[in-house]
């Protein structure tokens, strides 16, 4: 099952992200914790009021999340010294009222054909140390890249990274827990006379003005790349029996 979640309603559009979980322990039984977030989060947008400002999102949105934690008697200290256990997401958000796209955390966006982003900043640091260490071992002819593809030992190798960058989450940049939203890294953008828009996850290494366009180039890259080392480093690749290097989400609409 996808960690991505597409809202559309006559007030919003909105594409979410569930983050990769970071540890065994699901909050939920039945979903892993991206799963949740996501779902959580477009349920929230579904029913949200159609004047609400990005402020006013990324407060209600995170007290809803901590009821969620209440509910499933989730001790708050834990989450408060382990982020990497909390439920979490990424969204990129449409206001039809405002004629605002509102960011909060890595994805991404055309505005009329414009790209605009908001990545994680660790996010390229930890991809570039797992493509070195990656390409280190095939130069080595120790392992092969169909092995890796079953048993990824570079991101095995970036995991206490990938961990130290989730305990700066919304300290270096934002992201929806249930925690405080760090809202200096949330990006909005006034989009007042704007004729087409895509928003997208960051599931997809290049936007393009159509899904077509955008699948086969990811599809070249899959083909030349699949471990995501040398074209668009990326902290997973496309793992044996799997698509793509990450769930991927994309919507184009006019306005």
């Amino acid at each position: 099952m996808s960690e991505d979640a597409i809202v559309v309603t006559a007030d919003f559009v909105a594409v979410i992200d569930g983050s990769t979980s970071k540890t065994d322990r699901c909050l939920c039984e039945r979903m892993t914790n991206g799963q949740l977030a996501s779902t959580t989060i477009a349920r929230f947008i579904e029913t949200m009021p159609s004047d609400w400002d990005c402020e006013q999102f990324c407060h209600e949105v995170t007290r809803h999340i901590q009821r969620k934690y209440h509910t499933y008697n989730i001790d708050a200290s834990t989450l408060s010294c382990c982020p990497e256990k909390r439920m979490t997401a990424s969204a990129i958000i449409y206001s039809v009222a405002r004629q605002e796209i509102w960011m909060v955390g890595d994805c991404q966006c055309l505005v009329n054909g414009q790209m605009f982003t908001n990545e994680k900043p660790s996010e390229h640091a930890n991809a570039e140390r797992r493509a070195a260490y990656l390409h280190q071992v095939l130069e080595e002819g120790s392992v092969t890249v169909d092995e890796l593809r079953h048993n990824d030992i570079g991101r095995a190798a970036i995991h206490s990274d990938l961990i130290a960058s989730c305990r700066r989450q919304n300290k270096d940049f934002a992201v929806i827990d249930g925690f405080p939203i760090a809202m200096e890294h949330v990006r909005v953008l006034l989009v007042p006379e704007v004729e087409e828009l895509v928003l997208a996850s960051d599931g997809y290494p290049k936007l393009f003005c159509d899904l077509a366009s955008t699948e086969a180039y990811l599809s070249q890259v899959i083909r030349e790349d699949p471990l995501f080392i040398r074209l668009h480093p990326a902290t997973k690749g496309v793992m044996a029996g799997n698509e793509s290097f990450d769930d991927r989400s994309y919507i184009r609409f006019r306005v």
